[in-house]
């Protein structure tokens, strides 16, 4: 068998992949030294033991299908980081090594055969999202203990096969799962090493605010802690809906939920409210207060939209924080 005859819906197995590309035989991704290529290996039902599905999203975005990957690890939070991390740094910085990603889905057992190897359907080559490579969720292992997990988003390049089987199992009801505050606040550490995809935006005023965001979330979770506040966050996947969706920080001593931006312009702010009125919504069992988050005060009359919509608005300054609720 050569490249060529790679097509997605292939029925295959891991031995005839090995031969072809090389690599080792074990793990869910393989790096073949000698080829430009990564192997996914992903098994729809497997993984739900571990606290996670993989699989196509059913929603699509404007730019297109989602192929959901978890990293490799089963046992406490996963890292890109070190041996435990390697295969995971490989998937992150595969384009920068000019490799393809090429995702498999475990089909069923060998036919005829004595041993427990399974077929592996061809799925397609895949990249990386370029504005969202992964997320961070929470999730339980084994022996139920929660850890974090990285979520790659695989987007297809060129051909590929979408079953409806492949697709992640619905939310048959609509209900939010407290996870913890690491989740929204913990950024994965990467290797020392830049993605050319930040290179190209870093300057860019969207990437420069999602660093502002990132470090106000994490100044002010350690500024609540302090205070002795219990906080956390919240996974929500709406009823019929394959997407997880991630709260910012909330506030369980004070039934607080927080949207957190970078900038203080109009655009934010608006995305801050409509971020609140949607997650307030599912978490009506909270009855949350409703708070935007922003690192300065912005103009009176975003003040007033905030307030003329039931939000509370903080901001910080030169004297930590401060709060205009609403009268």
């Amino acid at each position: 068998m050569d490249l060529a005859a790679i097509k997605p819906g292939l029925l295959t197995t891991r031995s005839a992949m090995h031969e072809l590309f090389g690599g080792g035989s074990q793990g869910g991704i393989i790096i073949p030294k000698h080829s430009p290529n990564i192997l996914i290996y992903t098994d729809h039902d497997s993984g739900k033991k571990y606290g996670y599905e993989d699989g196509w999203l059913e929603e699509e975005d404007e730019i297109g299908p989602i192929f959901e990957y978890t990293g490799q690890g089963t046992r406490g939070d996963q890292t890109f980081l070190g041996q435990r991390g390697s295969r995971n740094a490989a998937v992150l910085y595969h384009a920068d090594a000019g490799k393809s990603l090429r995702v498999f889905m475990a089909a069923g057992r060998v036919a005829n055969s004595r041993s427990s190897a399974k077929q592996q359907r061809y799925v397609g080559e895949f990249e990386l999202d370029a504005q969202l490579p992964y997320t961070v969720r929470q999730a339980l292992d084994e022996e139920r203990k929660p850890r974090l997990i990285i979520v790659f988003r695989l987007r297809p390049k060129g051909a590929f096969e979408r079953l409806t089987k492949d697709v992640i199992t619905r939310a048959e009801v609509t209900e939010p799962q407290k996870v913890s505050a690491e989740v929204v606040t913990t950024k994965m550490v990467e290797p020392r090493r830049k993605r050319a995809s930040e290179s190209r935006r870093a300057a860019q005023p969207s990437y420069i605010a999602d660093l502002r965001q990132a470090q106000l979330r994490e100044e002010y979770l350690a500024e609540l802690t302090k205070r002795g506040h219990e906080v956390c966050a919240f996974h929500v996947k709406i009823s019929g809906s394959t997407t997880t969706l991630t709260t910012d920080l909330y506030d369980a001593t004070e039934r607080e939920l927080y949207a957190i931006r970078g900038s203080s312009t109009r655009e934010e702010v608006r995305t801050a409210v409509g971020q609140l009125k949607d997650f307030a919504r599912h978490l009506k069992s909270q009855n949350p207060k409703l708070t935007t988050l922003l690192p300065e005060k912005p103009q009176g009359d975003l003040v007033g939209f905030l307030h003329a919509e039931g939000i509370d608005l903080v901001y910080s300054d030169a004297n930590g924080y401060t709060r205009c609720p609403v009268s």
